[in-house]
């Protein structure tokens, strides 16, 4: 990893939240948090139900916003023991790790960045211009502002929204085709680097990471088309040249070469 990539993957993992939970849920954010970003994750939600008598669940990812089965067993395997000491709940409780989900909470600015172009559905903490609620298509983010266009604004009236982040409440995406063959090809690529890291997959043969690299160019086929195979010299010495030569050493005109 370069010093480039080692220092966006910190500034990432100690990027802080926009949301953060009340009570019973922040003492165990305050627990949980540390120890994810020690491991290389990021936590996106705490919430304490009355589930199952009491269940804590613990929402994390990658900083690229994946996160496979067994990324969950090894975050559950270190929290676990560090919550027991902690000792952030003062009764007995479930411990459940899970993934952000497609339609998943947004509680980072790069979580807004990164679903642009998506339908969200806002609901502010302070109400802006008379409403809470909002839906609408993350269009961008300008400053400390979101600009939401709106999809059941009346006519007449503007369809963009500019809500300030700081007065977000709760943002969570809306389940879409397009934002689920999004997140199906980001588990998929995240799932293949992981295997590929533990060599459980073997890498892509040269001839694929040779594709991949000149993916984009020319012809479709990336970089410059392949040069044409130069064309293989005739042959000179077939039985039609050695009759001829014959034909010249009796004196006879050979009628091919004489045409």
């Amino acid at each position: 990893m370069t010093e480039t990539a080692a220092a966006n993957l910190a500034e990432l993992l100690a990027e802080p939240r926009l949301v953060i939970e009340p009570g019973v849920a922040a003492r165990v954010a305050a627990v949980a948090g540390p120890v994810l970003e020690g491991m290389g994750y990021r936590l996106v939600r705490v919430k304490v139900s009355g589930e199952a008598g009491c269940t804590v669940q613990v929402m994390a990812e990658r900083p690229d916003g994946t996160m496979l089965i067994e990324d969950c067993e090894a975050v559950s395997k270190a929290l676990s023991p560090v919550l027991d000491v902690a000792d952030p709940i003062d009764r007995a409780y479930r411990l459940e790790i899970s993934s952000p989900g497609i339609d998943r909470p947004l509680v980072r600015r790069s979580d807004f960045e990164r679903h642009l172009g998506h339908l969200a559905k806002i609901e502010m903490a302070v109400a802006h211009h008379g409403r809470k609620r909002f839906r609408g298509i993350l269009e961008r983010l300008d400053g400390d502002m979101l600009n939401l266009r709106r999809d059941d604004s009346p006519a007449g009236e503007d369809a963009v929204a500019a809500l300030p982040l700081a007065d977000i409440g709760d943002a969570r995406m809306v389940l879409t085709d397009e934002l689920i063959a999004e997140s199906m090809r980001r588990g998929k690529a995240a799932e293949r680097e992981l295997k590929e890291s533990l060599g459980i997959a073997p890498p892509p043969p040269a001839h694929a990471r040779k594709a991949r690299a000149t993916k984009g160019g020319k012809n479709g086929k990336g970089g410059k088309s392949a040069p044409k195979p130069k064309k293989k010299p005739l042959p000179t010495n077939t039985k039609q040249h050695r009759l001829a030569a014959d034909r010249r050493l009796a004196g006879v005109i050979d009628p091919i070469e004489g045409e």
